[in-house]
């Protein structure tokens, strides 16, 4: 066991994150399901890629109805993903290869089965009684007010013990936290100090705009149509008929961000959080990463959208980005565990998936990737029987749920399960479409997916001014992205962001091309014609 007490505090700014889902990444034990132990053994191929860190999804004591995010014991790993000694050696593991680790707390709700709620629900006079969201029935027995679930229907579930609703943003197992009460705050930050006595070096909070709800449980408005935006939820789902002004995003969160900020400074950790807001998403992450005394980072959906990321809304949302706080912090993903797999999302070609990835690496802020990214890895498709998310089972066929994007990763090409487990058959199948895109067929193969990442990731990290730097000056002429990188060197970045050639005219002065090695187009004269998907990296 490691304490991870001092260190480089500023570890995380520009840092590239792999996030692991563990039930997909490597089975260790053979029974179908990946857990601690297959991480620790893959560890190597996240270093040889390149990443700074690690954020593993949660692996914490679980009912599993939402695969571990609905967890009924903080301090301890589901026997489904080992114990606690197979943590520590994730831990040491990563750390021998130079990764930070991070886990995924979530801190706005537990399991129904967790012993805070078992306790809660008794009745309205126990210890914990206020440790939940609970409310009276409007007199007609109704739930106390209009707010809807992420997952569908109402966010309110009756209790026949206490004779009141709970909250529940998520599914009616998933209770909300009520963060108002000082002792739930003050547990939740005992939470997080286990682990950084354990060795952590900082999380990913899951869901951190949903901690308080308003304290008067006052009805969320409607949200004209035109307003309405399926980034959060699939558009079958009524949860996108509301401005959601009541039931999250409340202003008594940034004093709670500032005492878990408390908590990990002495540690040199750091924590990234998720922002699920379909409206105010930028906005949010300004707030929260602003100031040097709340979170570091938060990632918005802005990039994990439904609609692809062309160049006028790259630079629409760094307009966006820099009217709300300059000095905000953010760290951008394509895809997650929650979004289709952004190949498919965005119907992208080998050579559009390449430049979006080295793109990634230019901007500023933090970066995620999640597991089977580095390969192009499209989404799965599932079929029904072989669905396991609740989400996907609610809405389908409309909307196939999560499952798609959480498929084993790819290993290997030559056995029934790629390399991901000796078992006959995993939690999730492994399609057809992956089998020839595994890590195995792809080390080595210059032109691949694989050796592209590496290579990307080795150029961010061999120029300080991409993973710290300022950046200005970005611009839209609709197919192409361009801004600048300033800090040590100044770096000119441009990228078509379409299947078209289009003509850039270069700054003034003399530019040195920087990313031939990744297939970049080289500075000539004072223009240049990008070929449809092109780009050109060039420093002076």
């Amino acid at each position: 066991m490691e304490n991870a007490i001092g260190g480089n505090a500023d570890w995380w700014r520009g840092a590239v994150i792999y996030q692991i889902y563990p039930r997909s990444f490597q089975d260790g034990n053979g029974d179908g399901i990946g857990d601690l132990a297959g991480i620790a053994d893959r560890l190597p191929h996240i270093a040889a890629l390149g990443a700074d860190a690690i954020w593993i999804s949660p692996f914490f004591t679980s009912p599993m109805k939402d695969f571990g995010y609905d967890v009924s014991n903080y301090c301890d790993v589901d026997p489904m993903f080992g114990t606690l000694a197979d943590f520590d050696r994730v831990v040491k593991t990563a750390h021998d290869l130079g990764l930070k680790v991070m886990i995924d707390l979530v801190l706005s709700h537990t399991a129904d089965v967790h012993p805070w709620f078992t306790e809660s629900r008794k009745n309205k006079s126990n210890a914990k009684a206020d440790w939940y969201v609970w409310a009276d029935p409007k007199p007609d027995g109704t739930p106390p007010n209009n707010w809807l679930s992420v997952f569908g229907g109402s966010a309110w579930q009756w209790d026949a013990r206490r004779e009141q609703y709970y909250l529940h943003n998520f599914l009616t197992s998933q209770p909300d936290l009520n963060l108002h009460h000082e002792p739930v705050q003050d547990a939740l930050l005992d939470v997080a100090r286990f682990w950084l006595e354990r060795g952590v070096n900082g999380f990913r909070l899951d869901t951190i705009n949903f901690y308080f709800a308003d304290k008067y449980l006052r009805d969320n408005p409607s949200l004209p149509k035109e307003l309405r935006n399926d980034s959060i939820a699939p558009s079958v789902n009524p949860y996108n008929h509301q401005l959601h002004l009541f039931s999250k995003n409340q202003p008594e969160n940034l004093d709670f961000l500032r005492k878990f900020r408390a908590v990990l400074n002495p540690y040199g950790a750091a924590a990234v959080g998720e922002v699920g807001d379909a409206q105010r998403g930028l906005e949010i992450m300004a707030e929260y990463t602003s100031g040097g005394d709340k979170v570091q980072m938060c990632y918005p959906f802005e990039m994990l959208q439904p609609a692809r990321l062309t160049a006028d809304l790259a630079a629409l949302t760094f307009d966006r980005l820099a009217k709300a706080a300059p000095d905000a912090w953010p760290c951008w993903a394509y895809s997650n565990h929650d979004t289709v797999r952004h190949i498919t999302r965005w119907n992208l070609s080998e050579a559009a998936a390449k430049t979006y990835a080295t793109m990634l690496m230019c901007l500023r802020g933090s970066v995620c990737l999640y597991q089977g990214e580095e390969l192009g890895l499209p989404e799965a498709d599932i079929a029904f029987e072989d669905l396991q998310d609740p989400y996907g089972i609610q809405f389908w066929p409309e909307f196939k749920g999560r499952d798609g994007c959480r498929t084993p990763m790819i290993w290997t090409s030559d056995n029934a399960l790629c390399g991901f487990s000796a078992a006959q058959r995993a939690w999730l199948p492994v399609t057809a479409p992956h089998r020839p895109l595994s890590v195995a067929a792809q080390t080595g193969q210059a032109s691949s997916m694989l050796e592209h990442y590496r290579a990307s990731l080795a150029f961010r990290r061999g120029h300080a001014t991409l993973r710290d730097g300022a950046m200005s000056g970005w611009h839209s002429d609709g197919k192409i992205f361009s801004f600048l990188r300033t800090g040590a060197e100044t770096i000119f970045c441009a990228f078509n962001l379409s299947d078209e050639p289009a003509t850039l005219k270069l700054l003034h002065g003399a530019w040195t091309g920087h990313a031939a090695g990744l297939g970049g187009t080289m500075p000539a004269g004072e223009s240049v014609t990008l070929a449809g998907w092109g780009f050109l990296v060039a420093g002076r």
